[in-house]
């Protein structure tokens, strides 16, 4: 990290990826071009899990490239500051790791199950019949965090 001034601690890292409702994965394509998505997370321990179809672009991508990069955003405001001073104030995580597909009937519902109490805690009692409809067609991955880097530049006290 080139501004080091803007570096947080893993606390931060770990306390923004727990609240954003998304992140974006980047996955390498064996080409020039990575393959970006933006999917819900949520963060179980050190693994970052989501959800998706069983089959796809994305799946087989991660059966040949595990290794990805996941960034998410937790502020982003540009700002103007008299007299020609442009800047933003934000927040950010970049996480690097390793995926992996859950195979484990009872892993899976414990990770659907934080990921619908994260997003939906409104709606829990709905989970039960929704798993019942969609769990066998229902992907669940995990990504193993081997790097956080938090990151920040917030408003200055005047």
């Amino acid at each position: 990290m080139r501004r080091k001034d803007r570096a947080q601690p893993r606390d931060f890292s770990l306390a923004l990826i727990d609240r954003c409702t998304h992140g974006v994965m980047a996955i390498s394509t064996g080409e020039s071009v990575p393959y970006c998505l933006p999917l819900s997370f949520v963060r179980v321990e050190d693994d970052l899990c989501f959800h998706c179809a069983r089959a796809g672009r994305k799946i087989d991508l991660l059966r040949q490239f595990p290794q990805v990069c996941v960034t998410f955003v937790g502020q982003d405001q540009p700002v103007f500051l008299p007299p020609v001073e442009y800047t933003t104030y934000f927040q950010s995580v970049i996480v690097t790791g390793t995926a992996s597909e859950v195979t484990d009937p009872d892993e899976k519902v414990r990770l659907l199950r934080a990921l619908c109490q994260k997003v939906t805690p409104e709606h829990m009692d709905s989970f039960e019949p929704a798993l019942k409809d969609s769990l066998a067609i229902t992907a669940v991955w995990k990504v193993h965090m081997e790097e956080i880097s938090g990151k920040a530049k917030f408003e200055r006290q005047r």
